[in-house]
This record gives structure tokens, C-alpha cells and sequence, in this order.
């Protein structure tokens, strides 16, 4: 069963089907697909429905926790923050998208700090990391503000629509976090 949270702003939960068509609306966006790593464009009808269905099978069989951010004033739908595990290494993948009439307002940085005491704490996973295009400055900060530590840089290490792309590694092991509280 995936948790629910609640932040300062936000309420994290899993995705309903009635998000489907909020998150075609704010993922499809271009200038949302343009700065994330998996996110197509235009996004095809049909694949919130699908992608929400894998997000349950996925929490269920403990292999990742994408949350909706959800605002505590408005009730609206901002975006997606996801802990993806790998069980095998004790490591989560964070990753993340936010609705663009929703920058700029640090729900992501927000969102990011609960699911990285969540990964610790109640998954007891070992480390936790993240990864963005290096032209996303905005993703870097979020990382960075949660705590996250950079790692390393890959050079052309993605192909986003026919243009290979620079990618950043940030992460934070359990003996960083634990050290941090």
C-alpha cells in the first residue's frame, strides 16, 4: 500500500485514474517534455491512463512510488514525484516533472525532501540519486536543495528528440543523510 503525505503545501499521493487527463494536459506541455529525460511529445491520448495503471502495479510490487503533488489550497494536480527502487542495490531513483503554470514555486524541492526521509526512512534504502539534463538548471537546484550532492557529469549521454544530451548525477547515502540530521 503507498503512503500518503502531507507537507507544509502539499499532499503526496497515488495517481488516480481522474488524474489522467490533468496529466496529459501538464506533461504534454512542451516546455515540460523539453526539460525531462522520458516524458514524450505530444503525448499520445491514452498513455496517462496506462502510465497511472504501471504506477499502481509498481507501488504494489514495491518497485516505485510516483506520487502526485497535490496542492493543500487548491486541490490541484502540479505534477509527479517519483522514488524509483532498485531492491537488489538499495537505491531509489528520484525523479520528478512539475506542471509549468507551477514553477518557480519550490513544490518540487518540497516534495523531494518528504520522499528522501521517506526512502530512508521506511524503505531503508542505502542511497538515493537523481539525474537531469544539464540545460535544466531549474532540476539541478531542486536536487541540490534537498540535500543532494553532485556527482558526476556524462557527456551525449541521452538522445532526447535527435539531439544527444548532457546529463548530471546528484545523490545522498544513508550515512549522509543520517550525518545531516
Amino acid at each position: 500500500m503507498q503512503p500518503i503525505f502531507e507537507t507544509q503545501r502539499l499532499t503526496l499521493r497515488p495517481f488516480q485514474s481522474t488524474d489522467a487527463s490533468k496529466v496529459q494536459d501538464l506533461a504534454g506541455d512542451i516546455e515540460v517534455a523539453r526539460t525531462t529525460l522520458s516524458i514524450p511529445h505530444p503525448y499520445p491520448d491514452g498513455a496517462a491512463e496506462s502510465w497511472i495503471s504501471a504506477c499502481r502495479r509498481s507501488a504494489a510490487e514495491g518497485d516505485g512510488f510516483p506520487f502526485a503533488l497535490i496542492s493543500r489550497e487548491s486541490d490541484a494536480l502540479l505534477g509527479c514525484m517519483s522514488l524509483n527502487i532498485d531492491k537488489s542495490h538499495k537505491r531509489g531513483e528520484l525523479a520528478y516533472w512539475v506542471g509549468k503554470p507551477f514553477w518557480g514555486n519550490g513544490y518540487a524541492t518540497e516534495a523531494a525532501k518528504k520522499l528522501i526521509d521517506f526512502g530512508f526512512e521506511d524503505l531503508s534504502l542505502n542511497k538515493i540519486w537523481a539525474a537531469a539534463m544539464t540545460r535544466n538548471p531549474a532540476s539541478s537546484n531542486v536536487m541540490k536543495k534537498a540535500g543532494m550532492r553532485f556527482e558526476g557529469e556524462f557527456k551525449r549521454h541521452i538522445l532526447k528528440w535527435d539531439k544527444f544530451e548532457d546529463i548530471v548525477f546528484y545523490g545522498l547515502t544513508r550515512i549522509e543523510y543520517e550525518d545531516r540530521r
